[in-house]
């Protein structure tokens, strides 16, 4: 009996009122909603026709529907599906090349018997808030390492980003207990094998999160290639330097299309310009959007793997 009555004590101190919880719930779904209706509302407007957006601007409920911004964008054809191409295998190389960076230079910052780790520290955090420049990076990578027209172009510069650093080190240093790491070392483990077959494995939320936004970062990139891929080079263009390419195009024509004939003027001036902003942005996000729920489980696990310790 006593153990009945504690535990019914437990639940009325846990438990949340019934107008609390309907209140929350309302709170959940307006935040839901905030996040949701403006990616329908882009699939909307990449559908509407370009004479509902200049009429009534841009509306869930056009006047009129079309998917005229979807065939100019197909038009590119070939050139189309190779940018796909090379975003994909761009994001995917980097994306394993920069966690090896990470892994290695992060798990070394984490260990308190490394010799050298005030200094490394010290060198990410000082890169961290000073740069370069872009004159010198543009010097070093094109010039001093000869890298353009290439995937490496693309994939190098991007190789390690020095905040991802300090938050895997940090991972390291909350989720791998110290006493794990000595136990393997008595066993006789070796660095290497310790670190991929012991301190990865438990590490995974935090490692795959620096993946997730790694990847986010290499697939959203189009400067990058914008400085190193040169125009007559068609085949290492990525999808996001494409579609910033045909966009311009599209409102260049646009504007300057009173200065063609008659005819041609009419039919430049209805461009889907409007539209293909969003079929851009449904061309870009939809991949990443399907990516998101293999990396959800880990992201979750990586926030909240501090209160199920503690």
């Amino acid at each position: 009996m006593a153990e009945i009555a504690l535990n019914q004590k437990r639940r009325r101190i846990n438990a949340v009122s019934i107008p609390a919880e309907v209140a929350i719930n309302i709170v959940m779904i307006l935040f839901c909603a905030l996040c949701i209706v403006p990616f329908i509302l882009v699939i909307i407007i990449s559908f509407s026709a370009e004479d509902s957006i200049r009429a009534i601007g841009y509306s869930f409920l056009p006047q009129a529907w079309s998917v005229a911004a979807y065939e100019y964008a197909f038009k590119l054809g070939d050139a189309l599906w190779r940018s796909y191409f090379n975003s994909f295998y761009i994001t995917v190389l980097g994306t394993i090349l920069s966690l090896i960076v990470y892994i290695l230079y992060s798990y070394a910052l984490s260990r308190k018997d490394f010799k050298y780790r005030n200094l490394f520290t010290f060198i990410n955090f000082f890169v961290m808030l000073f740069g370069g420049g872009l004159v010198p990076t543009y010097c070093v990578t094109k010039q001093l390492l000869g890298l353009s027209d290439s995937y490496w172009a693309i994939i190098i510069p991007m190789l390690l980003n020095p905040f991802n650093v300090i938050v895997l080190r940090t991972f390291f240093q909350s989720s791998v207990p110290d006493e794990l790491i000595e136990a393997a070392s008595i066993d006789g483990s070796g660095e290497y094998n310790t670190l991929f077959k012991i301190v990865v494995p438990v590490a995974k939320p935090g490692i795959a999160t620096i993946g997730l936004l790694t990847a986010i970062a290499y697939w959203n990139e189009w400067f990058i290639p914008k400085l190193y891929i040169s125009a007559s080079d068609k085949l290492h263009v990525p999808l996001q330097y494409l579609l910033m390419k045909m966009q311009a195009d599209a409102e260049y024509i646009a504007k300057n299309s009173a200065a063609m004939g008659a005819e041609a003027g009419m039919a430049m001036m209805n461009l889907p310009t409007q539209s293909l902003r969003m079929v851009l942005v449904v061309l870009v996000v939809f991949p990443i959007a399907c990516a998101y729920p293999f990396f959800q489980r880990y992201i979750i696990s990586g926030l909240t793997i501090g209160s199920v310790k503690g």
